[in-house]
């Protein structure tokens, strides 16, 4: 087995790891059930990665979301490290293929959802795979607490019975001391060895400005941070219609949605990783996957539903860890208009059952077909169709997603891919026997090699057209007969929502839905909605602190960048005291050890405030340090 060292440096070409990684790396070849809680851009994908490599066999990774998988797989075999996703929008035979790959080729990682986990012919063709690890990424669904709870998840306990070899690790970015204890409890994880890396970003700095015009704050933030930056909007045609007001305020900026087609998607995103473009105005999906460690600042104009999605996001910025800012613009009327807007998204269960309703007559589905069947969903048409309202139906659909009755992903979106179902040589007699066919093979062969024999390989339809001489309908024409005739599974490029049935379609009005968990998340919506606007509203304590409390992490000691750090900081230094009670401490210090609490007694309100702050600064400073019984001392 080789050292997790040696591997990081042979795959990622680092020397050292991050702080905790190397410690939950061992962990998890110890043989410990692992929970890992890194804030975002914190590696935790090294985390599982790295023990896998080291491991013989294959590691098998839950992900919530396509987006995350496709972005990890990519990772993955630029390292040239053999990796595989299966989800929703693939073909039977597509998964077929690639279910074989991991039994009998390289795979080395296996990405699915938790309703993958379910299935018959995953679990039979699991029992055959060689799993040396079960990663669950994105551990914080697993808990009805949690703030993207997904009820499939609840199983994944039982599906590891079935590779009782299999190490467990999981992992988040974000998890309450409850969600926390509900991870642990609901993959019935064993004395699990819990690693927590603090949830204080030293080098983001947090800001919340209530105005009265956000156009003219906007302006200013981005006039005084130079530097790439995300502002997140929350409707796609804010996103438009904010890029251009930058635009004409001469400031570098592009917009990204879902419904921008895959290309689009593509381009701008790449023209902001590249530093081509300065501002990305976006919906919240935009960041998943991306690694772009220079972010400046993070700005939110509207307000996001909870903290933890708010810690995700701003914890985009400074992933490289120089300073960044993670900025909140917000009006007095947007705080009434969360409170309508979260009620407005708690749909009753008749109302949950007319859209399920709706959507099998959409798709024309009987009862007890199509499950995990994926269809292109035109959801404009969906509403119009059915004349629903486009905010209370898309609530319905996301609470039936949460039910684990249905997925919708946004922008789903997969290039062309083929395989060769028959060998070369049986490839080179259907050449000899369609003279007509000959260029198109020959072009697929001589662009694509090997590849296509070993797996389902992206392709261009338009190189091989190139290649061969002839149009690109025709190379979809010939492929398409190929893949009829059984020479080739030939899967065409897919660019539209789409929308899987994860049960078989049940009668709507037998739904199975858990009404007593629906009034539960029901009144953690709300709960989560006001600890969002208390950190929003709040103005006497130090914000980071305010987020590490919400966590369950204690911390007496201030972050010294927030806004309202920043605001003790002039008061203190415009009276001119601030190096005064910076000697004092000192002096307090001495050549003794002494206790924070010590420092503290007797002192309240103001003076302990800045007391705090002075103790924070000379730390920063290495003026004094904590010794190994946790007490100050002069360095």
């Amino acid at each position: 087995m080789k050292a997790p060292a040696d591997i990081l440096k042979q795959y990622w070409g680092y020397d050292a790891f991050r702080p905790l990684q190397e410690d939950i790396i061992q962990s998890v070849l110890d043989g410990n059930d692992t929970l890992a809680l890194l804030p975002t851009g914190g590696g935790k994908s090294i985390c599982f990665q790295v023990p896998a490599l080291c491991m013989e066999g294959i590691c098998i990774v839950v992900s919530p979301l396509i987006a995350l998988m496709k972005d990890q797989v990519f990772q993955l075999q630029k390292r040239e490290i053999e990796a595989e996703a299966i989800y929703s929008g693939m073909s039977k035979r597509e998964i077929d293929i690639i279910l074989d790959n991991c039994i009998y080729g390289n795979i080395k990682f296996l990405y699915v959802s938790p309703e993958r986990l379910l299935t018959e012919i995953f679990i039979e063709r699991a029992a055959k795979m060689k799993v040396s690890l079960l990663a669950i990424d994105e551990a914080h669904c697993i808990s009805q607490w949690g703030y993207d709870f997904r009820p499939p998840y609840l199983q994944i306990a039982d599906f590891r019975e079935k590779i009782p070899d299999a190490k467990l690790i999981a992992l988040t970015a974000s998890a309450t001391l409850k969600v926390q204890q509900d991870i642990q409890d609901k993959l019935r994880m064993k004395a699990a060895a819990v690693f927590m890396k603090s949830y204080a970003r030293k080098n983001l700095s947090y800001s919340v400005f209530k105005v009265e015009d956000k156009g003219r704050k906007l302006l200013e933030v981005l006039t005084n941070v130079p530097g790439s930056a995300v502002v997140y909007v929350r409707s796609r045609k804010r996103t438009e219609e904010l890029a251009k007001w930058l635009m004409s305020n001469r400031i570098s900026a592009s917009y990204y949605h879902a419904g921008l087609n895959a290309m689009e998607r593509a381009n701008r995103q790449t023209h902001w990783i590249d530093n081509k473009v300065r501002v990305m105005v976006a919906t919240n999906a935009f960041g998943m996957g991306i690694d772009k460690p220079d972010v400046r600042v993070v700005i939110h104009v509207d307000i996001p539903d909870s903290l933890e999605a708010y810690y995700q996001e701003a914890g985009r910025g400074g992933r490289d860890e120089k300073l960044a800012y993670a900025v909140m613009i917000y009006l007095a009327a947007d705080v009434k208009e969360l409170k309508e807007r979260t009620l407005r998204s708690l749909p009753e269960v008749e109302y949950l059952k007319k859209v399920y309703q709706a959507l099998a007559n959409y798709f024309k589905l009987a009862v007890g077909s199509s499950q995990f069947v994926s269809f292109d969903f035109d959801y404009e048409q969906f509403i119009k169709t059915y004349q629903l309202n486009p905010f209370e139906a898309f609530a319905a659909l996301k609470k039936l997603e949460e039910e684990g009755l249905i997925q919708l992903t946004e922008s789903f979106y997969q290039p062309s891919r083929l395989f060769a179902q028959v060998d070369k040589q049986e490839l080179y007699k259907i050449q000899v026997a369609n003279a007509n066919l000959d260029p198109v093979i020959k072009a697929t062969l001589r662009l694509f090699g090997g590849e296509v024999f070993a797996h389902l390989t992206t392709i261009s339809e338009s190189d091989i057209a190139r290649l061969a001489n002839c149009t690109r309908a025709e190379v979809v024409k010939q492929l398409t007969y190929l893949d009829a005739q059984g020479a080739f599974v030939y899967e065409k490029m897919k660019d539209s929502p789409q929308v899987q049935f994860l049960t078989p379609r049940q009668d709507a009005a037998k739904l199975s839905i858990d009404k007593q968990r629906l009034a539960q998340r029901r009144e953690e919506l709300i709960d989560k909605v006001d600890a969002m606007l208390k950190y929003l509203q709040q103005e006497v304590r130090c914000r980071t602190q305010v987020i590490q409390e919400y966590f369950g992490e204690e911390n007496d000691i201030p972050c010294g960048m927030c806004d309202y750090c920043i605001r003790q900081k002039k008061i203190l230094q415009s009276e001119n005291d601030f190096n005064k009670l910076l000697t004092q401490l000192m002096d307090e210090i001495g050549k003794n050890e002494v206790s924070l609490e010590q420092l503290m007694k007797g002192h309240s309100g103001k003076t302990k405030e800045a007391r705090m702050y002075g103790i924070r600064h000379l730390l920063d400073e290495e003026k004094v340090r904590y010794n190994e019984v946790g007490k100050l001392i002069l360095t």
